[in-house]
This record gives structure tokens, sequence and C-alpha cells, in this order.
């Protein structure tokens, strides 16, 4: 079952008088279960394409149905709403609230959603143990360490169930050993727990240690190859 289903994206931006098309027709199906990174060079669309896939932003053409519903055509609230229920995000630069402990930042998504704190915490304290920082809960992002502010952000973008997790280069603030840690755990959640995960990258290193690449060149996916 597919996850995602684009077809024939085009996404334009106008700057002044200049047009800019930053996807120029791709199409990309991703099943339910895949661990796909999708890679290229700066300006390749790759930043683009995360936008649209991750319902941040619309196509100027084409269409986009994620686990079932079409976002081409929806409203900002109606994405909103998508990406709330459906998507969990970890970006480069973890994004955690600096006066919330690593088990108050997880749970929050759950309380936005309208869970009771008590139902919210426990789902935390649960997949902080799956990252191995049961000891690290009651600590403050600026008493963890990089890793480890990651594996909180990877927890808490898993805490709401969604249908995928989006990593917008999710080692790039990491040393190598410490970035190799954390794609463990995107691997582990993907085996294990059958997690849809498409990472975003531009490291070949990266992208490698995924089942699935996919290569964008001027706006368009020049490969699509499975490494596994």
């Amino acid at each position: 079952m597919s996850i995602i289903e684009a077809k024939d994206i085009v996404k334009t931006f106008r700057m002044g008088e200049t047009e800019i098309t930053a996807l120029k027709g791709v199409s990309l199906s991703v099943e339910k279960g895949e661990f796909v990174a999708i890679t290229g060079f700066s300006g390749s669309g790759k930043s683009t394409l995360m936008h649209v896939l991750g319902c941040l932003d619309i196509p100027t053409s084409g269409s986009y149905v994620i686990d079932g519903v079409d976002a081409s055509k929806a409203t900002r609230d109606e994405l909103a709403k998508i990406r709330n229920q459906k998507i969990g995000f970890v970006f480069q630069k973890f994004y955690l609230l600096p006066d919330l402990t690593a088990l108050d930042n997880v749970a929050l998504p759950c309380l936005y959603a309208g869970e009771n704190e008590t139902a919210a915490r426990e789902k935390a304290k649960k997949l902080l143990e799956l990252v191995e920082l049961e000891h690290r809960m009651d600590h403050f992002p600026y008493q963890l360490s990089g890793g480890q502010q990651q594996r909180v952000a990877i927890a808490r973008a898993l805490v709401n169930e969604p249908a995928m997790i989006m990593a917008d280069e999710p080692t790039g603030n990491l040393d190598r050993a410490t970035g190799e840690n954390i794609l463990q755990v995107f691997k582990d959640f993907n085996e294990k727990q059958n997690v849809t995960i498409v990472i975003v990258t531009h490291e070949q290193s990266i992208a490698a240690r995924t089942k699935r690449i996919v290569e964008l060149v001027d706006g368009k996916i020049v490969s699509d190859k499975r490494t596994q």
C-alpha cells in the first residue's frame, strides 16, 4: 500500500520578474514500511520536494496523495491537520523547547492532539526507552549531547504514531560517529516497528544506509534504485 503517491509534481516560485521551476514533473511512489533517501546537490529540488511531501507547501500542479488523503488540493488549515495526523518531522536543528524536559518535549504533540497528560507522558516514556534515553527523561535539552537531543526529536516525531517520518538532514549537526548512531535508530524503527521513513540528505554515505535512494538533479528524478 502506498503511503506517498505523487504524480507529475511541478513547483514554481516567482522572485520579482523571474520565475523559477524547482520541481519539473516529479512522480514518486513510496510504500508503507520503506526506508528511502531523497538526495541531490544544493539546488537539485530535494528540499522543495520534501516541503511538498511533508505538506508544508502545495505543488503548482500535479497530484499528491498521502496515506489515502489528497493533499495537493488542500487548504492551509487542511495541510496543518494532515501534518499533525500523518507525518512526524525530524530536523537538523532538533527544535526542542529549552524549558521542557526530554519527557515533556516528547509528550507535547500528544497534548496538542488532545490527549490527557498522564497518557501523553506514558507514551513519551515508552518511546524514550526505545531510543535508550530512559536515564535522561528528566534532563533539559542543554543537559543533553547533540546525539541525545536528536534521539529525543525522533521520539517526539513518533509519539502520535504518524503514517511516516520525514527527516531533513537529520545528522547534519552531528559528528560522524553520532550520525551513524542516529541512522541506526532510524533503521531499528523501520525494521522492528515497520515505520516508513523518508530522509532528505546531500550526503551519499547517509543515503547508502537506507534501502532505496531517489536522486534529483535540476528538479527531476534521474535515479531511483534499491540498495537492499
